[in-house]
């Protein structure tokens, strides 16, 4: 029914993807227990351990893939905030070679069971180029949505501290020691640069740089304002809290009610490819001698341009500021 040379290949793509998907579950292993150690406050933990908070403020600028002043180590800036704000620990070109060789380590075996070495580069480029960029976007997305989870509670702290008679410096101070992470480190780091000499809205600025946040500009720029203007910061911040939360409402109701429509882009960009595998498995002579014919390739290249149009404007639909 099936010829060799498909089973053939179709081993070869199972085994890739297996290499690949093991590789993925063993980072995310590591990765997950690390997040479960880390969701106490670190900064607060590393302050137990050292007796100069200086030291343990600069230790965790760097372990963050940044200086002992807080800017960036390498001139990569795209990368440099993608490493940042994914929350990250570790130098950012290590992290980079782990993953180059990781995926030397995979091509090689690759390439000791296919015997092929365009399989075993093609394993190399897809974990060694793609795949570092890939999981950070992952933890960043995943982290971004933890802390802008925290926001709100974080808002309320500050408020009842500024309510008690605590001036602001203070009240960003107490939630670095009651919040957990990620907003406990962060906030944290914030009030140990001011404790050091770095101007407030600078500080601030900094946070935002780290995080990544869209809602938390609206906090930066109110308390940068206020730092200027003056005025009530507690009943800004009270009100703003409530906007934030409303905001994060909409945000998942939205979610929820666009869901069908990611499901319905998901599935009619899929399929086609899908069934195009399928038929080449179950028939390989289904089409004939068609690819011969010039006039396929410019077909097919229409095909896949409209059917990008089609996932930007589906994406569209479904995704949108407010």
């Amino acid at each position: 029914m099936f010829s060799q040379q498909t089973i053939a290949y179709a081993i070869y793509v199972l085994i890739i993807a297996a290499v690949i998907l093991a590789a993925e579950a063993i980072f995310l292993f590591f990765s997950a227990r690390r997040q479960y150690s880390g969701a106490v406050n670190r900064r607060l933990k590393r302050i137990e351990s050292s007796e100069n908070i200086e030291a343990a403020l600069q230790s965790l600028l760097q372990e963050r893939g940044l200086d002992a002043t807080g800017n960036y180590l390498y001139s990569l800036a795209f990368y440099n905030r993608l490493f940042l704000q994914s929350g990250m620990t570790g130098n950012p070109l290590v992290y980079l070679a782990s993953f180059l060789i990781g995926g030397a380590l995979a091509g090689i075996v690759v390439y000791l069971i296919l015997n092929s070495t365009v399989f075993s580069l093609l394993t190399l480029l897809l974990i060694a180029v793609p795949m570092p960029f890939l999981v950070l976007l992952r933890m960043r997305a995943r982290r971004i949505g933890r802390f802008a989870t925290q926001l709100p509670e974080a808002i309320e702290v500050v408020v009842r501290s500024l309510k008690a008679g605590h001036p602001t410096p203070v009240a960003l101070a107490m939630v670095g020691r009651e919040m957990p992470d990620p907003i406990g480190t962060e906030f944290g780091i914030v009030s140990d640069e001011m404790s050091y000499g770095l101007e407030f809205v600078i500080a601030m600025r900094n946070l935002l740089e780290r995080v990544g946040v869209d809602d938390l500009r609206l906090v930066v720029v109110s308390l940068s304002v206020q730092q200027t203007t003056g005025g009530n910061l507690a009943e800004i911040l009270g009100n703003l809290s409530e906007v934030i939360r409303s905001r994060f409402r909409m945000r998942r109701r939205i979610r929820a009610i666009s869901a069908e429509g990611r499901m319905s882009a998901l599935l009619l960009s899929i399929f086609p490819f899908l069934t195009f595998g399928a038929l080449n498995l179950v028939g390989p002579g289904f089409y004939g001698e068609v690819w011969n014919d010039p006039i396929v390739v410019p077909i097919l290249v229409t095909a896949l341009l409209w059917m990008a149009l089609g996932d930007y404007i589906m994406y569209r639909m479904v995704n949108f500021d407010f």
